[in-house]
């Protein structure tokens, strides 16, 4: 259940004694005495079995609730309390700006919320994207420097929780900035040089609708997430290079270890467990398929480098110098993290 509903519900009790029981709009039990399921196909209040039911949307999701009894008492509450819940959920207007930003990044805050802060902050209808930061330093020293590099009011900086923030951007017709990558290192560099600070970017896609941006921060949170998982080289990462991983990781596991037990043959699995050979298979995929540029970022003579990779193709059967082969290679590493 949504901890605000329980803080909302919570409040209820404590003022006016009454237990309320909650069923998701299909009629099954999030907290109920008896557990039992109910019909939701009811308008307006339903009273049956000794309980009085009533519809009421919190956070743009529909409940139904029950209070114990049948009379005229309890249908009266139902109005009442029906309104109170609905109320309760639409307070986001009168929170501080960070706290509004931050509810709306996280998908609490309904559509009439979100309507309210684009008409109280003068939001632009512009396009956006978001970038979910993880920082070293002060969160308020992050958040105090980002502000300073807002093109317009609406950009905005908050924080989210703990040592993580997030920037609101809106693009500006004649930006200074070819991408939202291309922004999001620039601030990436700035807090290293000007604070000593340094942080991982993830950047969310690009949406024409301001309502949208919680979805861009679900996204820039995945590719922070899945930069990590995969110790990706760099500060900056957006979701599209993830893209693939992402499609991947919604298949069941059992799919991947399938997938992943055909790509694999003889004694392929062995060869994944060395982190030298895959880190330098890695490189040579990062690089381009550069043999050259790969040994000198690994401080690797060329012969050593060539061994390897004749190796891996002798085991896998993949020849890494083949675009093909490379695919493939870097799907076997995506599926062997995943599983």
């Amino acid at each position: 259940m949504n901890s605000e509903l329980k803080k909302t519900l919570r409040n209820i009790s404590e003022n006016t004694g009454i237990e309320l029981s909650v069923f998701t709009s299909t009629g099954i039990p999030v907290s109920s005495p008896s557990g039992e399921e109910i019909s939701p196909d009811f308008e307006g209040i339903l009273q049956s079995g000794g309980f009085t039911y009533f519809k009421a949307i919190f956070k743009a999701e529909q409940y139904i609730f029950g209070i114990e009894g049948v009379t005229h008492v309890q249908r009266n509450y139902a109005f009442l309390l029906a309104d109170m819940i609905e109320n309760s959920s639409s307070r986001a207007v009168n929170l501080p700006k960070g706290e509004f930003v931050r509810r709306i990044l996280l998908g609490e805050c309904n559509a009439a919320d979100i309507q309210k802060y684009r008409i109280k902050y003068a939001v632009p209808d512009q396009p956006c994207f978001v970038l979910a930061v993880a920082a070293e330093g002060k969160t308020s020293d992050v958040i105090a420097l980002f502000s300073q590099y807002g093109e317009n009011e609406a950009d905005c900086a908050v924080s989210v929780s703990g040592k993580d923030c997030a920037f609101i951007k809106f693009v500006e017709p004649e930006s200074e900035y070819q991408s939202s990558v291309d922004f999001a290192s620039f601030l990436a560099r700035s807090l290293w040089e000007e604070l000593g600070i340094r942080c991982h970017i993830g950047v969310g896609g690009m949406f024409r609708h301001f309502e949208d941006v919680s979805v861009s921060y679900q996204q820039a949170s995945a590719a922070l997430r899945m930069s990590s998982l995969f110790n990706s080289k760099g500060f900056v990462h957006s979701y599209r290079e993830f893209l693939l991983v992402k499609m991947l990781e919604d298949i069941s596991e059992t799919k991947l270890e399938e997938y992943l037990s055909i790509l694999l043959e003889g004694d392929a699995r062995e060869l994944l467990k060395d982190e030298d050979m895959v880190n330098t298979a890695e490189e040579f995929l990062e690089n381009s398929l550069n043999v050259s540029e790969t040994s000198r970022n690994l401080y690797m003579h060329r012969n050593t480098l060539m061994y390897r990779l004749d190796k891996i193709e002798r085991v896998m059967g993949l020849n890494l110098r083949k675009f093909s082969d490379a695919v493939t290679f870097r799907i076997i590493t995506i599926l062997n993290k995943l599983v």
